[in-house]
């Protein structure tokens, strides 16, 4: 179901439920509290029992954090929230912070010059993210506490912990087997010298061991903990009663949840942890266990060991993940039909779009959720790049504007991810030029040929250069990594400046370029596609070449394009492109639908 934020907290958040936070932490001796929106396992979403930072200040958005302080109480949100906070929080006693601009350790300076102890939740921030604030306040009189969680002793009707069903990813679908992937990449940690592996990224244990959670929405993962061995064994801590009816490999041990520190303290290095994930709290059970032990466990701080092998997708799974992509490429051209229909009479707000495209979805009996909550810009609110739909922002889709529409869907067999960005009645040319060098991007990405090895910061800059010849740009990443049945953020590989992970075969990612105009309008194209190994060329040398496959089957508005900007080899592409896509998708469709997408598909 379509669902939206609410603007202005209850009467029973802001002062009341700070008062309570700050009276706790006096009694504790503290002088503060950090209040992350994470959970234990650093998703991008939370269940209802981790929903602190909404419980405390009324702010819902997917990313940002809380400083209590005994005179002042900080939200620090980026810009895509910048907006939403001011609508959600009591203004009177939290105070918005711009972030990443201000950082944390910057602001306990200003704000806390005489010093004092801030708690924090060790379950609830990596060891990366703590050591990062501990280095601001480096020569300063702040220092990090890590306590009992602060704001849990205070939510009297907190929700019990998620106990959302587990089931099995069908076989077809996963290609490789649990033992095959508990065998490999227990491999992995003896090459290494490894002992052990401690898993607490919810999407590598759903990967690792072939199943699918519901205990958050959207990304179909299990809350669990899991320690792999090097001889393949793995101890799974898990509410036993989600797995009713499931049948684990025989190498699997069951664990409650509360074990899992106890188990932590009973290994023997070294243990890989991942710095950039784990919870700093199996950091410090180690660090404990190791004292009391005398010799120490030695921990080797590295990649969550099934990051990459999860990344490059089983024929399988590709095979599957092509499939789903027809499915909502068929349900995403019935919604631009009806869209291309009912806009040009005025009657539609960009809630009833989301609403709309979710139920095409939902037609398809397919359907488990959408991948992440749809993002739909009417005219200047299309220039807010992360945009979420509010009842008080909700716009009227209007005659002679852009439409951006960014959504996907999760399918036991794939994810999905498309942005198409439509006008509504005749747009002017400035619009249009916008539109086809951001086309041109995503034509360069989609043609791109390149020798194994190179990551995606060597990729990326093909997809800005026809904005760069005009002076424009886009100030977010070209791609990200997306699951199969699973987050559609996945690392580690990007099509980022930042990223320096090499792209390998069976990677799929986005290719989704923009540009946004403040105030105006905002245009983005989006397809995922999946690395392969290029064809063979004649007269080219023997160099290992790759290449990117298209897996999105969805037109492309040609009443944006200006066909004279475009190269013959960019018209070629958009034409053949739009030849696939009439192949492929009219056999699903019938009637108005099906009409209007052999229009859609003509020739440019």
């Amino acid at each position: 179901m379509f669902q939206t934020f609410t603007a202005a907290t209850s009467p029973e958040t802001g002062a009341p439920r700070l008062a309570a936070l700050r009276a706790h932490l006096a009694a504790q001796g503290l002088d503060g509290f950090l209040v992350p929106r994470a959970d234990a396992w650093q998703g991008e979403y939370v269940s209802p029992r981790d929903e602190r930072l909404a419980w405390l200040t009324g702010f819902t958005g997917s990313a940002g954090f809380a400083i209590v302080l005994p005179e002042m109480a900080g939200v620090f949100v980026d810009g895509r929230y910048r907006v939403q906070v001011k609508a959600q929080v009591d203004l009177a006693v939290f105070t918005p912070v711009a972030w990443p601009e201000t950082r944390a350790a910057d602001w306990l300076r200003a704000n806390l010059p005489g010093g004092g102890g801030i708690g924090f939740d060790p379950w609830l921030h990596t060891a990366k993210e703590i050591a990062e604030i501990e280095a601001g306040l480096a020569g300063s009189a702040i220092r990090l506490v890590p306590v009992a969680n602060a704001v849990d002793a205070v939510w009297p009707d907190q929700p019990a912990p998620a106990r959302g069903q587990v089931v099995l990813q069908p076989p077809e679908v996963a290609g490789d087997s649990a033992e095959a992937k508990l065998s490999q990449i227990a491999g992995a940690l003896r090459a290494a010298g490894q002992a052990a592996a401690v898993l607490t990224l919810p999407d590598s244990i759903a990967w690792l061991l072939n199943l699918r959670g519901s205990d958050i929405p959207r990304n179909p993962v299990v809350q669990a903990f899991a320690i792999l061995d090097a001889s393949g064994k793995l101890d799974l801590f898990i509410d036993r009663d989600k797995l009713a009816g499931v049948t684990l490999p025989a190498g699997v041990r069951l664990h409650a949840p509360d074990s899992f520190r106890a188990a932590l303290q009973g290994l023997s290095g070294p243990v890989r942890v991942d710095p950039a994930s784990a919870p700093l709290q199996v950091f410090r059970e180690l660090e404990q266990a190791g004292r009391l032990q005398g010799d120490g466990i030695p921990v080797a701080r590295a990649e969550d060991p099934c990051i990459l092998p999860k990344a490059r997708k089983s024929p399988a799974e590709l095979a599957a993940t092509t499939e789903a992509h027809l499915r909502d490429g068929a349900a995403m051209c019935e919604f631009l039909a009806w869209l291309d229909a009912e806009a040009p009479k005025g009657h539609l707000t960009e809630i009833a779009v989301v609403t709309a495209l979710e139920g095409f979805r939902r037609a398809t009996n397919a359907l488990k959720d959408i991948s992440f909550d749809t993002i739909c810009g009417a005219g200047p609110n299309g220039a807010i790049v992360h945009y979420r739909v509010t009842h008080e922002t909700d716009r009227p889709v209007r005659p002679d504007e852009l439409l951006l529409v960014d959504s996907g869907g999760q399918y036991v067999d794939g994810t999905t991810d498309i942005t198409r960005t439509v006008a509504v009645g005749e747009v002017g040319a400035l619009e249009k030029e916008c539109f086809t060098r951001v086309l041109q991007g995503m034509i360069a990405v989609s043609r791109l040929r390149w020798p194994e090895g190179r990551a995606g910061r060597d990729l990326e800059a093909v997809a800005r250069y026809p904005l760069w010849l005009a002076g424009l740009d886009y100030d977010h990443g070209t791609g990200h990594g997306v699951g199969v049945y699973l987050c559609v953020h996945e690392g580690p590989a990007r099509l980022s400046r930042l990223s320096d992970v090499p792209l390998e075969p069976g990677m799929i990612l986005s290719n989704e370029p923009g540009y946004y105009r403040e105030g105006a309008f905002g245009i983005r194209i989006e397809n995922l596609v999946t690395v392969e190994r290029a064809p063979a060329l004649a007269g080219a040398d023997d160099r290992a070449m790759l290449a990117f496959r298209t897996l999105t089957f969805v037109p492309i508005d040609r009443r944006l394009i200006l066909p004279g900007m475009l190269s013959p080899g960019e018209r070629d592409w958009i034409d053949a492109y739009h030849a696939e896509v009439a192949a492929k998708i009219a056999p699903r469709l019938s009637g108005a639908a099906r009409d209007w997408l052999m229009q859609a598909t003509a020739p440019v």
